[in-house]
């Protein structure tokens, strides 16, 4: 039987757990992510419709990120760059 990885809320919790034997981990548990490297020292403001906001931010719940990372990342598709 496949293990869970129980909530760990220190980082001596966390290496403890992965000093152990993880062979029998459910790994299906997991889901990808992506971490953001490149520092942020740009700032945009800009005035949208409440209608547009409240879709991205449910969106952006949808996934899992925060609304400006949400569009952070639709402007990077919009605009072609590579990652």
């Amino acid at each position: 039987m496949s293990r869970r990885v129980p909530e760990l809320r220190t980082d001596a919790e966390a290496e403890a757990f992965l000093d152990q034997d993880l062979s029998d981990l459910d790994f299906d548990q997991f889901k990808p992510t992506r971490f953001e490297f490149e520092p942020k020292g740009a700032r945009v403001n800009m005035r949208l419709p409440q209608s547009l906001l409240q879709t991205v931010k449910q969106r952006a719940a949808a996934q899992g990120v925060p609304y400006q990372r949400y569009i952070r990342e639709a402007l990077e598709l919009a605009v072609g760059r590579k990652r």
